[in-house]
């Protein structure tokens, strides 16, 4: 079985810009709130090969991403240099200096099981100083995959062994923020096309503030 950083190596040395190079749709409506908020730096967990980074430095934020394979720091050096990207695990962001006015994290939190998915929390918040927000997208209940494979947990299923992915309720989302202020929840449709495979993706969204 593959380890986590084995896994995300291996598919982005033999696919590359695997969702392609448009940001995702969450990403511009990320873009317009850290506007109004006052945003001037962006921390991207889970940062790829950039093309959500870039979207933001391109629009004159100062931007950092952590990504855990090699080869997706690579391309993201090629794809977008203005931003800084160290390798590493989101579970253990110790090696990215100082703090940032925002995070924003696009469907990397449900690829845990709870407790880890607490501890990438954990580990956000101490990354954050201010204005302190999140901005958080992650499969909803209502995704087609819902309930195929093994549970491993409450509303967590292997679509293969050792690959989590958990699928959050509404109740459950604000429940993994109940240290921070909930500014807004919701629903976005997010389609993708990786491999030929046009699909739409049902996240739900949050933005909170650190409140402490």
């Amino acid at each position: 079985m593959l380890s986590n950083k084995e896994f995300w190596e291996k598919r982005f040395r033999e696919e590359g810009r695997v969702w392609g190079e448009m940001p995702s749709k969450s990403a511009y409506q990320a873009l317009e709130l850290f506007r109004r908020y006052g945003v001037k730096s962006v921390l991207v967990p889970g940062s790829g090969y950039g093309r959500n980074t870039r979207l933001f430095s391109s629009s004159g934020f100062t931007v950092t991403g952590i990504e855990i394979s090699a080869t997706a720091c690579n391309l993201a050096k090629q794809f977008d240099p203005a931003s800084q990207v160290y390798e590493g695990s989101v579970l253990d962001m110790a090696s990215v200096p100082g703090t940032f006015d925002a995070i924003y994290c696009f469907n990397t939190l449900h690829l845990f099981c709870e407790n880890e998915r607490r501890l990438f929390i954990k580990e956000c918040t101490g990354k954050l100083g201010e204005p302190g927000l999140a901005f958080f997208t992650i499969f909803s209940e209502q995704e087609p995959s819902f309930g195929l494979g093994k549970e491993v947990e409450s509303n967590t299923y292997e679509s293969r062994p050792g690959r989590p992915t958990h699928y959050f309720t509404e109740d459950d989302l604000r429940d993994h923020f109940h240290d921070f202020e909930v500014i807004e929840t919701g629903i976005v449709e997010e389609p993708e096309d990786h491999g030929g495979q046009a699909h739409t993706h049902i996240l739900r969204y949050i933005l909170a503030k650190k409140t402490k």
